[in-house]
């Protein structure tokens, strides 16, 4: 194994145990087995370093790029991103473990710099997937270029919605509700394109 595929791989170990952990140098070059200096090399920033092994855990999650499967229409691939996202919680007592895990990790503690610095890698992370997404479906000519910030903010709220009621009791099927959100999701946001440039309005 390379050196950087053994920082990317003691980081990820280190996230794994704890969700907030601080990713110092020393701390995971210390891990992996290589010296500071070589993981400079490799990450020249903190944020880097995080940045990567996020996007690597991220991939694991959720293999393969739906959005690019051709053999679809557009509207089904976004709904099928959508749902690669949310079916790694699984249901019930799945999704309350990992909202558990979420909660004592970025709610329950104080925010301290390092609680803030490692829950704001992880939203950098889902918000570039969904821009992703989202410029992909622009390239195709399926929405207008431009500025995607307002539906990815959108689309990663209605993820959050949807993988917190996974975790709370209900009297109906969870899938069947979440189904007919996802659907209204995609529907709004392949009807509405991306938000105009800052200072314009809509007529």
């Amino acid at each position: 194994m390379g050196t950087r595929e053994k920082i990317l791989q003691a980081a990820a170990e280190m996230i794994a145990e704890d969700m907030a952990a601080k990713l110092s140098v020393r701390a995971v070059a210390a891990r992996a087995g290589v010296s500071t200096g070589s993981l400079r090399f490799h990450f020249p920033t903190q944020r880097a370093l995080q940045d990567s092994v996020l996007a690597r855990i991220y991939e694991g999650m959720l293999p393969g790029d739906p959005i690019r499967d051709r053999t679809l229409p557009p509207r089904e691939r976004l709904l099928n991103c959508l749902r690669q996202v949310l079916a790694p919680l699984g249901t019930d007592g799945d999704a309350r473990t990992a909202w558990g895990a979420v909660y004592r990790a970025f709610i329950e503690p104080e925010p301290t710099e390092q609680v803030r610095a490692a829950y704001l890698g992880l939203e950098r992370e889902a918000r570039r997937r969904v821009e992703h997404w989202l410029t992909v479906l622009a390239e195709e000519g399926v929405l207008p270029p431009g500025d995607h910030t307002r539906n990815v903010r959108f689309l990663l709220t209605v993820l959050n919605g949807l993988s917190v009621e996974r975790a709370l009791p209900t009297g109906e099927s969870v899938l069947i509700a979440e189904t007919e959100t996802l659907n209204a999701a995609v529907d709004h946001v392949l009807s509405t394109g991306p938000a105009p440039p800052a200072g314009a309005t809509r007529p």
